[in-house]
């Protein structure tokens, strides 16, 4: 199948790893290996959950000013336009969040799943519903994302998973990945090698 979309995870992704989730865990007054902070949250009482509501928004808010993309981000978002592949981002972040950083950089988004619109990460929704969206199937789309929960959505909705290695602890996530790059501009070729493999099959 040749490759028709690409979903993008946001942080660490599109954007340089900004968040210090270990840090924003202590000021919710969670332990810091307790584990992901949505799901932790949905066990909180209302009032506990208000009050981690506001620090991670505080955070995210702050994430989008201070924004800055990844090396090669903007030009491959721009030959992904140019070769009419749709482009995605799915973020366990807030949609708004995702659009503010698009505004902010000039980047235009063909659709955004947040974690407001429905299960997250590394549930299927995300991609499941990007790809019914964009008039797919999910092995015509590859999943770009810097961690785990990027790797394991990819896999449960059938689609592309490609790990971007550019920090330490990408190791420990090489076993559930299709695809590893060093360069978010390295998606590019695995489309090109897709495109051709599925000329080759036809000719």
């Amino acid at each position: 199948m040749s490759i028709k979309a690409v979903i993008f995870d946001l942080d660490g992704t599109i954007t340089k790893p900004y968040f210090d989730f270990d840090a924003i865990r202590e000021e919710i007054g969670l332990d810091r290996n307790c584990g992901p902070i949505l799901e932790i949250m949905e066990k909180m009482t209302d009032t506990q959950r208000r009050n981690a509501e506001k620090i991670l928004n505080y955070h995210e808010k702050k994430a989008v000013v201070e924004s800055q993309l990844n090396p090669g981000a903007r030009e491959t978002l721009l030959a992904l336009r140019a070769g009419k592949i749709y482009i995605g981002v799915l973020t366990r972040n807030r949609r708004e969040n995702a659009f503010a950083i698009a505004d902010m950089h000039n980047l235009q988004f063909d659709a955004v799943v947040g974690r407001e619109d429905g299960p997250v990460k590394p549930d299927a929704f995300g991609v499941l519903h990007l790809c019914e969206k964009f008039g797919i199937k999910p092995d015509e789309a590859i999943l770009v994302g810097d961690y785990l929960f990027d790797l394991l959505c990819a896999k449960a909705a059938g689609a592309v998973a490609v790990l971007l290695t550019n920090h330490n602890k990408a190791g420990e996530f090489i076993e559930h990945a299709d695809f590893c790059i060093e360069n978010i501009g390295e998606i590019l070729d695995i489309i090109e090698s897709r495109k051709q493999n599925v000329q080759k099959e036809d000719s």
